[in-house]
């Protein structure tokens, strides 16, 4: 529309020049409409109608820098004077537009940066912005607002996660709120629950229903493995047995089909042979035959002619008639005395004809006639296919080969070589495999195999060694070393042949009966293994043996707990005026004083000081034990590397650091020894029990009055190495450890 020149109403300015013209437009309408635009905003022109004409969504021309079109819309609001003018830039705005391009390109009476803001609002609060917010005006009601949105995820194609926030009510996870476990209903349930509905039932701790449950599965899992492996086994074996099928089959109908056509083609020679000779005969009956025919014939007309003859000269004269008569008698005597053949030269049956078949019957009882079979192929030993007192052997034959039974032979393998004087020992059977019994553990065996059939034997097979599984390891248990992270497990291997690795496998015993393991640590090269455990528990420990032939048996279990450091005494250490325990926890000190003689010097043995080492687990962590002692007993407890010297106190060298306790005229007298120093501590009240914490983690070795739960003395070490527990007694006298304990909360603090 046009205005007139002077103050338009409801502006409160002076109205736009005469000739300045406002049009109804849509940013996206043709490029005829756009030509309105002064030439200074072509770029943006010519983006808009390059949308147009590709189909391009319109959220596409807000891919410019969001600063770009709001220097845009300033520069068209400055131009045509509206930086003021609300009402008259509502007048700007088409209502048969979609609602969304006023969130696109706001309205006309807004500045560039109210527009900027009112955009940026509308983007980051997504549907929870108020039309007040979006500066809608009239279009601030909740439906038109929903309207706006649909038109905002129509336009962009869907509903982005960014713009929109979905809020999930929580709900109470019934089994996260149940207490305990019904274990007659066998369903957890709440503990305000178990005084009414399950009052009478039996209940328990759902973290123990829930182990116990574990616990039930791991068995079943065990089972299933078990038994997964033997039906793996069987299979294997139906395998073996449908496989010998197939090739005895191929075998036995290719040497029938060969001896039929060799029966087929005898025959089919006989038969030409017996034709031809027969079809000889023919023609020679045939020949003489006709030769008779012709003969016959022409006496035959011999005689019709004298006939002829003879009748004729019956009807001359008498002179005429005595002549011809002299010279006809003459004629019919020769012909009558010339023998005429009237038997048949040949009969017309043939004679039967015998068929020698002798050859066909020596084809015949050939099939049943085979050649000896050659000598069959003995395959290399499997994994897994041997345990400590059998192995299975196989072997397979060339396909032409028939074999009615097998001998298996073998002998075992002394020092790597079979002993020739050695006994050997042989089985019969019809398959191709053989699960050998009866021998002995870790051990080689050298096993060939011949085939027999009706022909004879076949040739020996080459010789293979197999090997039988070793037999299970023995746990040293008083050698088992533990603290709260970690567990030494020593064994003694149980073979006199090397094998290949060990096995440790481990179960937790906290349910009885539990017998499911948890874990496997395999390729074990020695007869040790540190593992890690988790604290406060216990464990059933196994281990197994493994070599070419397979795993043993497990060895006897042996039970780890994890609620402390825990060690035994090492008598390899101990000196000989000393005597440990059967439990490997206590050392005495008799009255009665070894021999001089078995003071010898030694690398391993205390000679000098009358002391013992423990065997620490080689963990580096903190370690707690306690030892109990007398109030009048000489002693001396502590720590020392391995190679502490052995003829030399504890305490007076730097690979040592004890606390030693002397008791002297009703005196009690304590000191911290390394490296022959002492600080200067009094202690008051003399500790029956005291306890040593060894700390790798910040290298300090800390002593304690157990009984006062009191602090005595602390060194800060420089453990380079692992160290070891160390007890000595000057006088006679026993010290008793107590290892294996939970560290107390006054020790935590050191």
């Amino acid at each position: 529309m046009e205005e007139e020149a002077g103050e338009a109403p409801g502006l409160g300015r002076p109205a736009a020049p005469k000739d300045f013209h406002f049009y109804h437009v849509d940013l996206y309408d043709s490029e005829d409409r756009l030509q309105i635009f002064p030439e200074g905003n072509a770029r943006m022109r010519r983006e808009v109608v390059q949308a147009e004409m590709t189909n391009e969504p319109r959220a596409a021309v807000k891919g410019k820098a969001p600063r770009d079109l709001e220097e845009e819309v300033d520069e068209l609001v400055h131009l045509y004077g509206l930086e003021d003018d609300h009402e008259l830039g509502d007048a700007f705005v088409d209502e048969s537009m979609p609602r969304i391009e006023v969130s696109e390109y706001p309205p006309y009476g807004m500045t560039g940066r109210e527009a900027a803001r009112e955009q940026r609002d509308w983007r980051l609060s997504g549907e929870e912005a108020n039309a007040e917010d979006l500066g809608l005006g009239g279009w601030g009601s909740a439906d038109q607002c929903q309207d706006l949105r649909e038109a905002y995820r129509y336009t962009h194609g869907r509903a982005s996660e960014e713009y929109e926030c979905y809020v999930i009510p929580e709900e109470e996870d019934e089994d996260e709120a149940a207490d305990v476990f019904c274990v007659t209903c066998k369903t957890p349930v709440r503990a305000l629950e178990v005084s009414d509905e399950h009052k009478e039932h039996e209940v328990t701790p759902l973290h123990k229903a829930l182990e116990s449950a574990k616990d039930e599965i791991h068995k079943n899992m065990y089972k299933l493995e078990k038994q997964i492996i033997e039906m793996e086994n069987f299979a294997s074996h139906l395998e073996e047995v449908f496989i010998t099928v197939e090739e005895n089959f191929g075998r036995q109908e290719q040497n029938f089909e060969s001896h039929y056509n060799e029966i087929l083609e005898t025959l089919a020679q006989k038969y030409e042979e017996k034709i031809q000779a027969l079809g000889e005969k023919k023609k020679e009956k045939l020949e003489a035959l006709y030769g008779q025919l012709v003969s016959c014939g022409e006496n035959l007309d011999t005689c019709k002619e004298l006939m002829e003859t003879i009748e004729e000269m019956c009807h001359e004269e008498k002179v005429d008639f005595i002549k011809d008569a002299v010279a006809m008698a003459d004629r019919l005597g020769k012909f009558l005395k010339t023998k005429t053949d009237v038997e048949i030269s040949t009969q017309p049956d043939f004679d039967d004809q015998t068929l020698d078949f002798s050859d066909v019957e020596q084809l015949m009882d050939s099939l049943n006639t085979i050649p000896a079979p050659s000598a069959p192929v003995i395959n290399p030993q499997a994994p897994n296919s041997a345990t400590g007192s059998s192995v299975r052997v196989c072997w397979s034959l060339y396909s032409d080969d028939t074999v009615e039974s097998y001998q298996l032979s073998y002998r075992p393998v002394r020092d790597s070589s079979p002993e020739k004087d050695q006994a050997e020992f042989t089985m019969t059977i019809k398959e191709t495999y053989c699960s050998v019994t009866n021998l002995v553990p870790n051990t080689q065996y050298e096993f060939w195999v011949t085939a027999r059939n009706r022909a004879g034997l076949s040739p020996a097979s080459e010789r293979a060694v197999y090997m039988t599984a070793p037999s299970p390891p023995t746990i040293k248990s008083r050698e088992i070393r533990s603290c709260e992270e970690a567990a030494l497990i020593c064994w003694e291997s149980g073979n006199l042949n090397p094998v290949d690795s060990y096995t440790v496998e481990l179960s937790q015993a906290e349910a009885p009966g539990a017998s499911g393991v948890t874990e496997s640590v395999v390729g074990i090269p020695t007869c040790e293994c540190l593992v890690q455990l988790q604290p406060r528990q216990s464990y059933i420990i196994y281990v197994r043996a493994l070599n070419v032939g397979g795993p043993s048996a497990r060895s006897q279990p042996a039970t780890v707990h994890t609620t402390g450091s825990y060690f035994h005494l090492n008598e390899h250490t101990c000196h000989p005026w000393l005597t440990i325990s059967e439990d490997g926890l206590t050392v005495v000190r008799s009255e009665r004083r070894a021999p001089a003689s078995e003071l010898l010097s030694s690398d391993t043995r205390f000679t000098r000081c009358v002391a013992v080492m423990g065997n620490l687990i080689p963990v580096r962590g903190r370690h707690y034990w306690e030892v109990e002692v007398d109030e009048c007993l000489d002693y001396t407890v502590g720590v020392a590397f391995e190679d502490v010297p052995k003829q030399e106190d504890l305490g007076a060298n730097h690979l040592s650091w004890c606390m030693r306790h002397t008791f002297a005229s009703s005196r009690h007298k304590y000191e911290f020894l390394h490296n022959k120093t002492t600080p200067d501590i009094r202690i008051t009240v003399s500790p029956k029990k005291i306890g040593i914490l060894l700390d790798y983690e910040n290298s300090k070795l800390s002593f304690f009055n157990v009984g006062l739960s009191q602090h005595l003395y602390t060194f800060s070490c420089q453990l380079h190495q692992f160290v070891h527990p160390c007890f000595s007694l000057e006088k006679p006298g026993c010290l008793k450890i107590h290892n294996g304990i939970s560290m107390p909360k006054h020790v935590t603090f050191y």
